[in-house]
């Protein structure tokens, strides 16, 4: 979804509300029985939308499919990425869809342990069997300096050794390749920042630096 607004998002209280108002209306309307709170929940759903209608420049039918169609208890979302080194370089896949670079990773996947994404997401964007080691940080992005989005996303890194495969891109990625750390190409900072990479660079020269929970 396009959050580009037409209004200053350095100060995107609107978003955290909408987001905030969505989640209390999702919850109500998962556990509410009563047909008048249900229609209150519905009223706060619709509220969500207009919000996010009104500061970005999506349709108001694209807003409910990806926004506001989700059932159950509202959780938060879940990204996982595989952290993989070789001679003191980066490895970082090029995404088609914006055409900058990332770590390998994406959604974790519904019967698929952290883990396993992990592995499943390297070899998928980059080409390489690799093997998870250990986990390094689990980051809120509402505490990163991503760009602005409508979901609550928890990020979890876990760096894991190369086995085995060749690079070679996959479906959503273009290019492969490893990076030093004075040298990073322009970042995807929907999926990783310049500072999360520096971050990762940490646990290549301390392998003994403790796990980041935010």
């Amino acid at each position: 979804m396009n959050l580009n607004s037409s209004d200053d998002l350095s100060q995107p209280n609107w978003l955290r509300w909408a987001k905030q108002i969505q989640a209390i209306a999702q919850s109500g309307l998962t556990y509410s029985r009563d047909v008048y709170d249900r229609e209150r929940f519905e009223e706060l759903r619709e509220m969500s939308v207009e919000m996010m209608e009104a500061y970005t420049f999506e349709s108001r039918d694209k807003i409910k499919l990806t926004f506001a169609s989700d059932e159950g208890y509202a959780t938060p979302k879940v990204d996982v990425r595989g952290v993989v080194f070789r001679e003191g370089q980066i490895l970082l896949v090029r995404e088609k869809i914006d055409g900058a670079w990332s770590m390998p990773g994406g959604w974790a996947d519904i019967g698929y342990s952290p883990s396993e994404i992990a592995v499943k997401e390297v070899k998928e964007e980059a080409g390489f069997e690799v093997k998870p080691v250990r986990l390094l940080a689990v980051l809120d992005k509402k505490f990163h300096n991503h760009p602005p989005e409508p979901y609550h996303i928890y990020k979890i890194f876990i760096l894991c050794e190369i086995v085995g495969g060749q690079a070679g891109g996959g479906l959503e990625t273009s290019e492969v390749a490893f990076f030093a750390e004075d040298n990073l190409p322009p970042l995807s900072l929907e999926r990783n920042t310049e500072k999360q990479i520096q971050l990762m660079f940490e646990y290549s020269k301390d392998p003994a630096k403790p796990v980041i929970v935010d």
